[in-house]
């Protein structure tokens, strides 16, 4: 039972101690953000790197998904002959939870990891160090960039994704089970509310802050070389993932 107790107290003890160092690390962020001082050629790579280059994956992603979550329910439409609320049933999911879960989570395990190695990797070699050592500010230079890109293109990217995922669904409910493109259109428009839409841009948006700042933060506190690295990036999914889950349950609670 000592022994228990004393793996217990050490694992609290290691998540009491990453919970704080990143609550630092946000204040030392938000400090630089009430400056507004960045690197604007830094922030316009990032953009391009984090937004752009995720396109592909997320598009292909969200047609599938919408795919998916057609066919779950395809079977209890054409029971219930409940063609009618086909689209406002896949348009309200999707907007609210289906979209940025599924966009948030391929950002933290695409860009978030990335971003992470990228960081780690500068400070194991000491190019952080140098930044300082020639009064460059990391939180500056390094980190304000990443996280206004990382924000911007979550929220951007959740919106590509609900797009995507509805045509997926729309095309995949008139192919498999026979729901009119016009009828899934019309039922969308006519029960889906904007209220619903920014519900799942305020997730988004959350959800690009919390990787970008775990991401940073993971980043710069590596220790122990190239295993810190490793370490360090599988660290930031897993805390990026629970980050988002709990996010979504208080702001689903908020704003229900």
């Amino acid at each position: 039972m000592r022994g228990l107790a004393a793996r217990l107290g050490g694992r609290f003890l290691d998540i009491a101690d990453v919970v704080g160092e990143l609550a630092l690390f946000t204040a030392a962020v938000a400090r630089a953000g009430v400056r507004l001082r960045g690197d604007g050629r830094e922030t316009w790579r990032t953009l391009h790197a984090v937004g752009v280059r995720s396109l592909p994956i997320i598009v292909v992603t969200a047609w599938f998904a919408g795919a998916i979550a057609v066919l779950q329910v395809g079977e209890y439409v054409v029971k219930y002959r409940a063609y009618e609320v086909m689209g406002w049933g896949f348009g309200y999911s999707v907007f609210r939870e289906v979209g940025p879960l599924l966009v948030g989570l391929m950002f933290s395990g695409r860009v978030g990891a990335h971003n992470t190695a990228e960081l780690g990797t500068m400070t194991v070699t000491e190019q952080v160090d140098a930044l300082r050592v020639l009064a460059i500010d990391p939180i500056e230079y390094l980190v304000m960039p990443r996280l206004v890109a990382m924000t911007v293109m979550m929220t951007l990217l959740n919106v590509v994704g609900d797009v995507f995922a509805l045509i997926g669904g729309m095309v995949t409910a008139d192919v498999l089970i026979g729901v009119d493109p016009y009828v899934f259109w019309n039922s969308f428009i006519e029960y889906v509310k904007l209220e619903d839409f920014l519900n799942g841009l305020a997730k988004a948006f959350s959800f690009g802050v919390a990787v970008g700042l775990v991401s940073c933060g993971f980043g710069l506190s590596v220790r122990g070389g190239a295993p810190g690295v490793g370490r360090a990036v599988n660290a930031c999914v897993v805390a990026s993932a629970v980050g988002i889950f709990v996010l979504d349950y208080f702001i689903t609670h908020l704003l229900r």
